[in-house]
């Protein structure tokens, strides 16, 4: 069976994303820029980390990585990554409110599952085949997915940064064991690899 795997980008204090997260600061005040200056000023020196991120065969998101509205549905939102997602892949998002799935170029079609979390996990096995599953975010998804033990290998991408606030990785999971499988870093980013016993 295909691995499930998560790749977060993190402050030093924790966070996912920063405070006040709305449709100009999607990852929260300071977020953006705060935690992923690797990712647009290093692309080269990361590439192997970039590669990874985007390599499943299908994802997973909750429905606050997919838009900043809550509630019923804007039909017009097709996500924040414009007209061709980065993800090439099916991706399943987690939501209380039913929605068409919406295909996109490049092979990216978001699905809206009102299900859970296992009914997502088993949608996303059966259409990513042999290729690993990813948990794209955000903090409250992750956080299930890990607290249900269902998260294979765990990337943290640490930025030298600390937020103070906001949306908080390993929240009500106290006793989660994981095993260290790997570290580099750079000035702008550390890269930690933790996997399940």
């Amino acid at each position: 069976m295909s691995n499930v795997t998560c790749d977060l980008g993190v402050s030093l204090d924790g966070f996912v994303a920063g405070p006040n997260q709305s449709l100009e600061n999607p990852i929260g005040e300071g977020g953006e820029h705060r935690l992923h200056r690797w990712m647009f000023e290093q692309p080269e020196a990361n590439a192997k980390e970039l590669e990874a991120i985007t390599a499943a065969g299908a994802f997973i998101m909750g429905r606050n990585m997919f838009t900043p509205g809550r509630g019923d549905w804007d039909l017009d939102w097709t996500g924040w990554w414009g007209d061709e997602p980065p993800y090439h892949a099916p991706v399943f998002v987690l939501t209380h409110h039913p929605r068409e799935p919406v295909e996109m170029r490049g092979g990216t079609t978001f699905h809206f599952v009102t299900d859970g979390i296992e009914s997502a996990m088993a949608r996303a096995r059966e259409a990513a085949g042999d290729a690993d599953v990813a948990i794209a975010g955000g903090a409250a998804t992750v956080n299930q997915y890990l607290g249900a033990g269902l998260i294979d290998e765990l990337r943290l991408h640490i930025a030298p940064t600390v937020l103070g606030a906001g949306e908080r990785l390993f929240a009500g999971l106290a006793g989660l064991d994981l095993r260290p499988a790997g570290a580099s870093s750079n000035e702008l980013v550390t890269h930690l690899t933790y996997r399940r016993p």
